[in-house]
């Protein structure tokens, strides 16, 4: 059995986020934030989980790979995306995803163009660039015409939710949203279940989370997946400090396109080079140089 000083797994991991929101015993957990998160008059009642892998129309087309994605019983699709670090063009890649649901609609038979709404949820671990400005935490985006300041289409749905940004401490939450945003924020830190959510659903989830709760086998699984976020973290710290050095001799510029090459560098053994490239921002082709001259 492996020992570990933590009471509850850390959710930014990918096994942390698949046990808590990804599994069939899970359902509840995230339809209830679900729920809580998005302004819809007809809640979620049950939601059915979709193939994670999903490729484009031809074999030359680029694949992606979510990291949540769910059907709900009205047909409304839910892609649930965990971002542990910083991504230059992360709005961008919302975009880009949202593209593979609307193929799927598109493919479950007679079809003339009507699309059920699509959800992107981004919970981010770092603030985006686009936001900067906004001391939000939360922020809901949907196409719009920019001159009669109106909603278009009600269609495709961007959330995103910088937990950075959301400071509020336990005795200031005063919205069952908050309180899940405060396990995602907090989880990995506390050693007890809070007081204050005794006999609900977010209770549950703690219990969920408990590390003493997995098996030998889970535990173990655990670890190495702990590792390889350490691993990440530690490599993003590293590179960034040498593109900091970098930037000081050589110009902002080329040093951040340094820490970009050294975070893929050290990331060819743990990731694949498509979702090495969505991480950084560097080609395809970038990072198979790098893997060719490694």
């Amino acid at each position: 059995m492996c020992l570990s000083n933590e009471v509850f797994i850390n959710p930014f991991t990918d096994f942390g986020f698949k046990r808590i929101f990804g599994e069939e015993e899970s359902k509840p957990f995230l339809i209830s934030f679900l729920n809580d998160l998005l302004p819809i008059k007809d809640k979620i009642k049950s939601i059915t989980f979709q193939n994670t892998e999903q490729f484009g129309a031809s074999p030359e087309d680029r694949k992606a790979i979510f990291d949540l994605y769910c059907v709900d019983e009205s047909g409304r699709d839910f892609i649930v995306e965990l971002q542990r670090a910083e991504q230059r063009f992360f709005i961008d890649r919302a975009l880009y995803y949202t593209t593979f649901p609307i193929q799927t609609q598109a493919s479950r038979g007679v079809w003339n163009f009507e699309l059920k709404p699509i959800y992107f949820i981004g919970i981010l671990n770092f603030e985006v660039n686009e936001f900067k400005n906004d001391d939000n935490y939360i922020h809901y985006c949907q196409i719009m015409d920019i001159d009669k300041k109106s909603i278009v289409s009600e269609k495709l749905n961007f959330i995103y939710i910088e937990i950075p940004k959301f400071k509020k401490t336990k005795e200031e939450l005063s919205k069952h949203l908050e309180w899940w945003l405060y396990y995602l924020r907090d989880l990995n830190e506390l050693t007890e279940i809070p007081k204050e959510i005794e006999g609900d659903i977010i209770e549950d989830a703690f219990k969920r989370a408990e590390f003493l709760k997995l098996s030998s086998q889970e535990q173990h699984n655990y670890h190495i997946n702990l590792k390889h976020f350490r691993d990440w973290v530690n490599t993003l710290d590293t590179a960034l400090w040498k593109g900091e050095q970098k930037g000081k001799k050589e110009g902002i510029k080329e040093g951040e396109k340094q820490a970009k090459i050294e975070i893929a560098r050290n990331l060819l053994d743990i990731l694949d080079i498509e979702t090495i490239s969505l991480k950084t921002g560097l080609s395809v082709e970038e990072i198979q140089n790098l893997q060719n001259i490694s």
